[in-house]
């Protein structure tokens, strides 16, 4: 598939023999077997290698992060591995580079690791989900990101409202979605103040249960592809689901567990909805942006259609509801 300009996507380029060449020009033997895994913002691929386990190859996305973001992705998890923390992290070569590139992509190798999503429906898992983060977090705030970048209003919230605005909102719905969202960006420049900047520490980013593997009552964290500067509770609210009610009783084992290794930060549980907010701003601009790359028209034929775009505003009038309640708390 081609874009509008009709040349072809990068990723296209990504053929079978492509990615065997450069897993082989790392010095393996691949036995040919190539089975490509979930995933849209990159392109991952589990190789078969000749008398060994096979690995997983992700490409990462031409464009979107620099070497020296990729690297500091890795150097993240390598510290987090140091402290025994259960992360998947790539493999390094003899010379302790991870970050590979291969005829215009960088590449990363990982060892394959078995599990499913955890249940979140019990509670033992998220007490066990919150031990994990807290010890985490206890590591993350140690030292700040150099070259990777923060989750604020500006970058998930005005430049995604401006893209959708300018190039995808019909002519029907301009009028509301512009109303709306101003409201919605006032408030969140009103509440992601200076404290929010402040208690920025290094976090997973996109810790949703797609990123775990669970298996018999322990749990690794993968793809920390969208590591960035936020606060902790970034990290923890996408944890929480259901009713205000449930999400209390989620949210006290997670804290019992995090403070077993780390202070909970409870000042930021008034960030959980606007963080919600601009996470839903992201994902539809993400959509929008990446939909000259041919797996998204394929993946979500539902974006991009008058039904969407009504759906979304719907989403965001709730939002906007719920942002001007109190914020979730733990009972005294």
């Amino acid at each position: 598939m081609t874009s509008d300009s009709g040349e072809l996507h990068p990723f296209e380029k990504l053929t079978p023999e492509f990615i065997l060449n450069a897993v082989e020009a790392e010095g393996l033997w691949c036995d040919g077997r190539i089975f490509p895994l979930n995933s849209y913002e990159n392109r991952v691929y589990q190789v078969g290698v000749e008398d060994a386990s096979p690995l997983i190859a992700k490409f990462y996305r031409p464009g979107r992060w620099d070497y020296a973001q990729i690297k500091e992705e890795h150097d993240y998890t390598y510290e987090l591995e140091s402290h025994e923390l259960p992360v998947v992290t790539p493999l390094r070569r003899e010379d302790g580079e991870s970050v590979r590139s291969f005829e215009g992509f960088y590449f990363s190798l990982y060892p394959r690791k078995g599990g499913h999503a955890p249940e979140l429906d019990q509670m033992d898992n998220l007490f066990i989900l919150g031990r994990l983060m807290g010890r985490i977090h206890a590591v993350s705030a140690t030292s700040s990101f150099q070259h990777r970048p923060t989750i604020d209003v500006r970058s998930y919230g005005e430049e995604c409202v401006e893209f959708v605005s300018a190039h995808f909102i019909p002519d029907s719905l301009k009028s509301a979605y512009g109303s709306l969202t101003r409201d919605l960006l006032a408030i969140l420049r009103e509440r992601l103040d200076e404290e929010y900047l402040q208690s920025c520490i290094r976090t997973h980013g996109d810790c949703h249960i797609g990123n775990m593997l669970w298996r018999d009552d322990y749990v690794h964290f993968v793809d920390f592809d969208d590591a960035r500067m936020a606060p902790a509770i970034q990290d923890i609210w996408m944890l929480l689901s259901g009713e205000r009610h449930l999400q209390v009783q989620q949210l006290s084992e997670i804290v019992e567990g995090y403070e077993e290794f780390y202070e909970f930060p409870l000042r930021q549980l008034k960030w959980i909805e606007p963080l919600r907010t601009l996470r839903m701003l992201h994902y539809c601009a993400w959509l929008a942006r990446r939909w000259e790359d041919p797996a998204f028209p394929r993946n979500f034929p539902w974006f991009n259609t008058e039904r969407y775009w009504g759906e979304h505003i719907l989403e965001l009038r709730e939002q906007l509801s719920l942002l001007k309640e109190p914020p979730l708390a733990l009972p005294i």
